[in-house]
């Protein structure tokens, strides 16, 4: 899957036509809101066009040039939220934020926004303007369902790297595989896969002491047990 906004052109049917949609695996159709404006960075309003929430993307498809239309998919979006502050922008809108593919810190990303030719890799905002602000509220829950249904993959390495839960039954199972090991082998001790001889030697001579003191408290109680005789 390709990180942040692209090109969409894939449309079907009459005039400015519908997107074609991935239906074979299981891409379905949530929303259509028409007449809503387009903002991508710092770029100046796109005309009106049609807003096509699915499963996996959103997607604007202008109604006056059927060759421009742009999509992202619900992956690619790390943000969203309803902003009616006009000192932040002008008209109320849903913001969001995109991830991309692009370096953050490529000092060009700006520049590519204002530029003559733009570099949808670099855009990093785009607002969605309904004509109707009212549709605000509609827009957002209609975003939280979809995210909802794109959660981010979980990276396996990762996963298994930091699987620290465990049932009582695998501690328990744990334990007792351990005891057996040491008792056959006690100079196999903790630290000793790791290369620390030292380690594995301290807790040998624990061991030895311990069995020491044992043989002293057993030699103790016999002679007191003699003594009583």
């Amino acid at each position: 899957m390709v990180l942040g906004l692209r090109q969409f052109a894939d449309r079907v049917g009459e005039g400015a036509g519908e997107p074609l949609l991935d239906a074979d695996n299981g891409e379905e159709l949530m929303q259509v809101l028409p007449s809503v404006a387009l903002v991508l960075g710092n770029q100046a309003p796109e005309s009106p066009g049609t807003l096509y929430i699915s499963t996996k993307q959103v997607v604007w498809l202008s109604d006056v040039d059927r060759t421009k239309g742009y999509a992202v998919n619900f992956l690619s979006i790390s943000l969203h939220a309803i902003s009616r502050d006009t000192e932040a922008y002008p008209s109320p809108c849903l913001y969001t934020q995109i991830e991309t593919e692009a370096d953050e810190d490529d000092s060009e990303g700006s520049d590519s926004e204002s530029s003559a030719v733009l570099d949808l890799s670099k855009i990093r905002e785009m607002r969605l303007i309904p004509s109707d602000p009212s549709q605000l509220d509609a827009l957002f829950d209609i975003f939280c369902e979809c995210a909802e249904l794109n959660p981010e993959p979980i990276d396996e390495e990762e996963e298994e790297e930091h699987n620290w839960v465990f049932s009582a039954d695998q501690l328990e199972d744990e334990a007792a595989e351990e005891e057996v090991h040491f008792s056959q082998n006690p100079s196999n001790s903790i630290g000793h896969s790791n290369g620390d001889h030292d380690l594995a030697r301290t807790v040998l001579e624990l061991q030895i002491n311990d069995q020491r003191f044992e043989d002293a408290d057993d030699e103790m109680e016999h002679a007191r047990n003699s003594g009583h005789h």
